[in-house]
């Protein structure tokens, strides 16, 4: 679990960093492309950080869940993130 908690900030670090390099070159008025270069580089860097909290979640938290008895408190809460859920 340490493990994952390094690379979640390891990879925030990296989308901050990222971030300020993206305001850097919108405050020196860089290439539009050049921007949305860096953009899309944020967004799939935020897509695996999502991945790899999830991953975390779903191998600890959920199966504690579910060993509690929590079964359907656990799959609303996910249904819910993703916007699933309400159609029971």
């Amino acid at each position: 679990m340490k493990a994952e908690k390094q690379d979640v900030l390891k990879r925030l670090n990296y989308i901050e960093g990222h971030v300020a390099g993206i305001r850097k070159m919108v405050e020196e008025d860089k290439y539009c492309v050049d921007v949305l270069r860096q953009t899309h580089a944020v967004r799939k860097a935020i897509e695996k950080l999502e991945q790899l909290i999830l991953s975390g979640h779903l191998e600890s938290c959920v199966v504690e869940g579910i060993k509690e008895g929590r079964e359907e408190a656990v799959i609303d809460e996910l249904l819910q993130l993703y916007n699933v859920a309400g159609n029971k």
